[in-house]
């Protein structure tokens, strides 16, 4: 029993999600014994949906291993590759199924992502008593999941929220490493951070006109766009009022850019109800090795000022204004000063 106890303060003692999914895939493993434990997550678009190994630990392993958040879609098996894990997502319920090796699969029915799963691979099928252990732990990992929602959330648009941004900055800014590239064998360079700042363009007039529950409606509308836009690894953040901060990785500016016009070109082609049309403004910079979550976010809100001062709609990164001296950057000493 103590075990077990230890296990759950260790499940709750986290507040970075990688963590807790890799801290729950350990108390199993080390509660149950299975030859292997993971959890798997549906992503990519629904017309390529994939399965992105969240963590996985096998016997004789001390340190759960996962898929990069921002893996290469295509070296990911496709949902077909394993119907069993689709079966247990549809029946919303646990399954089993004998050997060898025998399989137990439950859902991880969490309140703003149901599509993940965990599956065990064991000798022979677990007893009852195990099953019903697994299924506390899992209910214990669900609720905490659901308070690590409420208060990393923003309640309207379900994105992260402002107090979020600066503890996952670091985490999700440090430079990836290399990967091989799969038509030369040869390792590319990691991918660089990029952060974009995204305002609705003329959002006071919404409210002023239509009433601010329509305007609530506009922004869970955008937020659904960001969604189908960016990708699984992406932080998409609700910054409060009309703007929006998104972290992700692109290999330079040109394919940040492109990420970020693809969602101006959606939002501008959106028939939003009673509104209508509306359109967004959008800087971007790449995140330097240097930059505080301060830092970076003052040169694309620089550049989401330019826009706005311009003309609205449209995209705009930090750097490739400064090189047509659009904005001026001084390097004083270690610190840089606009103007």
């Amino acid at each position: 029993m103590s075990r077990v106890a230890d296990h759950l303060a260790e499940l709750t003692g986290f507040r970075d999600r990688d963590a807790l999914d890799a801290t729950l895939v350990s108390a199993l493993h080390d509660l149950l014994r299975p030859r292997e434990i993971a959890i798997y997550r549906i992503v990519g678009e629904p017309e390529d949906r994939r399965w992105l190994t969240r963590a996985r630990l096998t016997a004789g392993e001390t340190v759960p291993s996962a898929d990069a958040l921002w893996a290469d879609l295509a070296t990911l098996p496709p949902l077909a590759a394993h119907p069993l894990r689709q079966a247990c997502l549809q029946q919303r319920e646990g399954m089993v199924v004998d050997g060898p090796p025998a399989q137990t699969l439950f859902p991880l029915d969490l309140e703003r992502d149901c599509e993940a799963v965990i599956e065990l691979h064991s000798e022979r099928p677990l007893s009852t008593e195990q099953l019903r252990l697994a299924g506390s732990i899992l209910r214990v990992y669900r609720n905490f999941h659901s308070l690590l929602d409420y208060s990393e959330r923003d309640t309207l648009t379900g994105l992260l929220n402002r107090k979020t941004f600066d503890e996952s900055f670091m985490r999700s800014t440090v430079p990836a490493p290399p990967v091989p590239d799969p038509a030369t064998g040869l390792r590319r360079g990691g991918r660089n951070a990029w952060l974009g700042v995204v305002d609705i363009d003329h959002f006071k007039h919404v409210n002023d006109c239509h009433g601010h529950l329509i305007g609530d409606e506009v922004l869970l509308l955008l937020a659904r766009l960001m969604r189908g836009v960016f990708r699984q690894g992406d932080l998409l953040y609700r910054f409060g009022g009309e703007e929006f901060v998104v972290l992700m990785r692109c290999d330079d500016a040109i394919a940040a850019g492109a990420a970020f016009e693809r969602l101006r070109t959606a939002v501008e082609h959106h028939a939003f109800p009673r509104v209508g049309r509306i359109t967004v403004s959008v800087g971007f910079t790449a995140v330097r090795l240097s930059d505080t979550p301060s830092s970076a976010f003052e040169r694309a809100d620089q550049a989401v000022y330019f826009v706005k001062q311009s003309g609205r709609n449209r995209v705009e990164g930090h750097a490739a204004l400064v090189t047509r001296g659009a904005l001026v950057e001084a390097a004083i000493g270690d610190d840089v000063v606009l103007f």
